[in-house]
């Protein structure tokens, strides 16, 4: 027999107190989160899932901060100064930093910070390929030469998005960068308690007493961190029934990712706002298998570009509501600084199904069976893979739809065989907006064969491009670069962008200072 949703919610109020209850002893200095997902890790060099970045964010502090504008900007260093040949960077750390066991910040722990994440991250591999030596002269002096000059250093060490360059004492930084951490000191503004952890149920933070913000204003992930509450609760809620009558009973204050068919029903709560935290939001991806037909023929792909509707997409994953998705979108995330327009015309011109149709049947086509893989406990991905497949469909592919769970499909995506042997032609996905924002963490751009992300490109036009953005000198010469690349996808398809999905949150109207530009974020939040 199955749970009804009254028992399920009735579970609910038993877990956190009855919602009479739970309204009259909710201490003002606790905020109640329900984040998008279970921590299933509390490592963020280890891990590149975005609930625990939000996590690291919150325990770890960084180098430098991205600010709104996507400009980074000292945060833990003091400032740099950079050699007259590019290719020594001498980091100064700011005075009063200190890790929660209230050790101080020493700049042999950034070293070994740094070294850890730059066997894990996509740019970090760049410090791999041209470091010559991270070092600390003293305490506070972190000094890196390099072999050649690469300007978004500072970028790299201070980007959001997929693994963190988290800085943690140097005895945890020591950790095999492919094993996960225990140990989660870190010198962020919270202070993670593992001793109330309960993985699938409640992640317990509290204010650290020691941390010292910056002068300047907060701005996303630049300048002051200030904290106006003793304890943040992460309450795991993976039924969105369970999370929406929690926050509207007042059981909680904030919820992450609430269900796109719920929001009318949030939205008639006048206690409840609904607003987009993170408008860079996820770029909306459909991949192809380059390894076997009929996506290795690039006529095939090129032949999809004039019958993609990105707003049928885009209303299929997130509804009607324009201000939660963006079209058209080129290959870089719309809203940041290298989003240009160049070709963007292959999306945003006239549809034309005959058009596409035309070109499919003058490539090398063949009828093959083509296996569209769709992660049906994804909602967003779900409704992509939808409008994917029925498009496919009405070009003239053989489309075989294969139901599966996302962790089904995380794996088959690694299988480099030919269908018939387990493997797969086409999916959608998302990418973080801040991923895909420059060539550097911009996997789906990546044309690097065998080493490249699923579907496994070889494109060396790509390639080459993105190294010519890594030795760009300013903003207009990665400008320029980024024009360039986005003609050559046009021209070699590496993926098709669907949209940008700007997925909103909600809170109660009692908590104000929500800080936009990204993530969920906890500095500056208080209780009105």
């Amino acid at each position: 027999m199955g749970i009804s949703r009254r028992a399920s919610l009735g579970g609910a109020a038993a877990l956190l107190g009855a919602p009479s209850l739970a309204s009259a002893q909710a201490s003002a200095r606790t905020l109640r989160f329900i984040p998008q997902a279970n921590l299933a890790s509390i490592d963020p060099v280890w891990s590149t899932a975005v609930v625990v970045r939000n996590h690291g964010l919150m325990v770890y502090d960084l180098l430098y901060g991205l600010g709104a504008d996507y400009q980074v900007r000292p945060q833990m260093a003091e400032g740099h100064e950079i050699g007259v040949d590019g290719l020594t960077w001498t980091i100064s750390l700011r005075e009063g930093l200190k890790f929660h066991d209230n050790e101080p910040v020493r700049a042999r722990d950034c070293v070994a910070s740094i070294l850890r994440w730059s066997k894990r991250d996509v740019l970090g591999s760049r410090l791999v390929a041209l470091g010559e030596e991270v070092s600390a002269p003293d305490d506070r002096t972190i000094r890196i030469r390099l072999k050649k000059p690469w300007p978004g250093l500072a970028w790299a060490l201070g980007k959001p998005s997929a693994n963190i360059c988290a800085i943690m004492p140097e005895r945890v930084a020591r950790t095999d960068p492919f094993t996960q951490i225990t140990d989660p000191t870190g010198s962020g503004p919270f202070r993670f308690r593992r001793d109330l952890f309960r993985p699938g149920d409640v992640a317990v933070y509290e204010r650290f007493e020691g941390y010292v913000p910056r002068s300047e204003p907060t701005d996303f992930l630049a300048g002051a961190k200030p904290v106006h509450f003793d304890r943040v609760e992460w309450r795991i809620m993976p039924d969105p029934a369970t999370a929406g009558a929690a926050l509207q009973n007042n059981e909680a204050d904030w919820w992450e990712t609430p269900l796109p068919d719920l929001l009318p029903l949030l939205r008639r709560n006048r206690d409840i706002e609904i607003g987009v935290v993170n408008p860079a939001g996820n770029l909306g991806v459909l991949r192809f298998n380059f390894l076997h037909p009929p996506f290795n023929d690039v006529a095939v792909r090129r032949a999809l570009l004039p019958a993609v509707d990105q707003r049928a997409f885009m209303d299929a994953a997130i509804g009607t509501d324009a201000g939660l998705s963006v079209v058209p979108a080129g290959v870089f995330t719309p809203g940041t600084p290298l989003a240009n327009g160049a070709g963007l015309e292959a999306l945003s011109g006239p549809r034309d199904l005959e058009a596409a149709r035309a070109a499919l049947r003058a490539s090398s086509y063949a009828g093959q069976r083509v296996v569209m893989m769709s992660a049906t406990d994804l909602p967003v991905l779900q409704n992509l893979s939808e409008v994917a497949a029925d498009l496919l469909r009405r070009v003239g592919f053989n489309v075989d739809f294969p139901a599966m769970d996302w962790g089904t499909q995380i794996q088959r995506r690694t299988n480099r065989n030919p269908v018939e042997q387990g493997g797969w032609s086409v999916f959608c996905t998302t990418w973080e907006g801040l991923d895909v924002s420059v060539p550097g963490s911009h996997q789906p751009l990546r044309g690097n064969g065998a080493q490249a992300w699923s579907g496994w490109p070889t494109m060396p036009r790509l390639e080459a491009l993105r190294e010519q953005w890594f030795d760009a000198p300013d903003q207009a010469a990665a400008q320029r670069v980024a024009q360039e690349i986005q003609r050559v996808a046009w021209d070699e398809v590496p993926f098709i962008p669907l949209g940008l999905v700007r997925p909103p949150q909600a809170w109660r109207r009692s908590i104000t200072g929500v800080v936009r530009g990204g993530s969920s974020l906890f500095w500056g939040v208080r209780r009105a």
